[in-house]
């Protein structure tokens, strides 16, 4: 096992005040025809989960937030006190926006810092993957402090890119250089491997069984990870599709945005079957996906400039145009009744949310 060192600062904080801007917002209707195909890799197995009522599309609205110039917003993760982290990749901060009043707070992640993922473990602390200082960062708002966990120092750049918690609580993380790693939150332990095909690993999710399961952009492929770090390969039909980023739903599910072919995908462990379906527009560019409590899945579009809602069951699109173009937004994450975004080429995060009375 491969051990990191764990440093402790105390994280210095700067707020400036923003104002929010509404955007309403009309979407459209797009049925969509979907292919199937059949894999050959083993089972893994799923969960049955009772899920709640989606808000009927024409009662949600699009609210954006500016966030400090330069920011760059990369990632959000919404907070356990109900505001959301973001990290600011352009400043190198950890951002915190407050939707109540648009006040925001940046915490310093120290020189070079260029987080790009964010998420929430159950206590409430955030943990960045942080590819300027190679390194995962954790920070405890209760205590306002930042602890880094450096990687091996045989693994330099590995360009890190998101994170996910498996089942027992061990922190999972991708590195597009060619690298999926874990860490032990508890120990500060760490243990880094060669991923299949080099270089690409990028979104990461786990399931509700706690499964990990990540996508190679560059290697055009879904990866379910072993307790052991072993990778089982899973090829979504499409050659060289370019799978950007990974979620799973409810069931167990993987939905899969593929880049370069601009299609959203579905593996289903328990028939090893994948299901692909073309976004609405004429050149889109599938980046982010999320899948809500309601299992409706949420896809972010750079060629539509748009966030697509997907309802599997009537197997249609609903679009959502962005309030700035460009938009960029690169990853999509969410809380009940809510799904943010980071519009990272216009210093801005997104909520698609109920529409205020």
């Amino acid at each position: 096992m491969l051990t990191a060192c764990s440093d402790t600062s105390q994280a210095s904080g700067e707020s400036s005040t923003t104002s929010t801007a509404p955007t309403g917002t009309q979407p459209s209707t797009t049925p969509s025809q979907a292919t199937t195909t059949t894999s050959t890799t083993a089972p893994a197995p799923t969960t049955t989960v009772p899920v709640p009522t989606p808000i009927p599309v024409d009662d949600l609205e699009v609210v954006a937030f500016p966030v400090p110039a330069g920011s760059r917003p990369h990632d959000v993760a919404p907070a356990a006190d109900g505001g959301v982290w973001y990290t600011a990749q352009g400043s190198g901060d950890l951002g915190w926006l407050d939707p109540a009043s648009g006040e925001t707070r940046l915490i310093d992640l120290g020189p070079g810092s260029r987080p790009h993922g964010v998420i929430v473990d159950s206590g409430g602390t955030a943990w960045i993957t942080d590819g300027g200082r190679n390194s995962i960062i954790r920070f405890d708002p209760e205590a306002d402090e930042v602890t880094e966990y450096p990687l091996p120092d045989d693994r330099p750049d590995a360009n890190l890119n998101t994170a996910a918690f498996d089942g027992a609580g061990d922190l999972w993380f991708t590195g597009q250089n060619g690298i999926l790693g874990v860490l032990d939150p508890l120990s500060g332990e760490m243990e880094v491997f060669d991923s299949p095909r080099g270089r690409g690993p990028y979104g990461i999710a786990a399931t509700p069984l706690g499964t990990i399961y990540f996508a190679s952009l560059a290697g055009n492929y879904v990866g379910q990870v072993g307790d052991d770090g072993s990778t089982t390969v899973l090829g979504p039909p499409t050659p060289d599709q370019g799978a950007r980023r990974v979620w799973s739903d409810s069931q167990g599910a993987i939905w899969v945005s593929e880049w370069n072919s601009g299609q959203l995908s579905r593996y289903d462990p328990t028939t090893e079957a994948w299901v692909t379906w073309p976004l609405p527009g004429t050149a889109p560019q599938a980046y982010a996906v999320y899948v809500d409590e309601t299992d409706i899945v949420w896809i972010s579009d750079f060629g539509g400039n748009a966030i697509h809602r997907f309802d599997p069951n009537s197997e249609s699109f609903h679009t959502f145009e962005l309030p700035n173009s460009p938009s960029n937004v690169r990853q999509i994450l969410g809380r009940p009744g809510e799904v943010w975004g980071a519009e990272s080429a216009a210093d801005t995060l997104v909520v698609i949310r109920g529409a205020s009375e």
